[in-house]
């Protein structure tokens, strides 16, 4: 089983959301950025997209705090 199918992965995503205020209708946009190095990870255009990509980044970032896992792990599932 893929740690994003994982009910710790899911409730780790949903509590670094709701820390940063990101939607959670915007989760699935989240998702992509585990399955590739945080090197690839889209970053901000400054054109005021919604949601930007550092809150993308920082929903990433704060999932792989609380599950453990260094960002510089990525992808975990790939």
């Amino acid at each position: 089983m893929s740690l994003k199918q994982t009910p710790e992965f899911t409730a780790a995503l949903a509590r670094a959301s709701a820390e940063h205020g990101l939607a959670d209708y915007y989760l699935p946009s989240v998702r992509p950025l585990f399955s590739m190095p945080s090197s690839q990870w889209p970053r901000c255009c400054g054109s005021t997209c919604e949601p930007c990509a550092q809150t993308l980044i920082a929903v990433a970032t704060r999932t792989c705090e609380l599950l453990g896992i260094a960002v510089e792990s990525l992808p975990v599932d790939g």
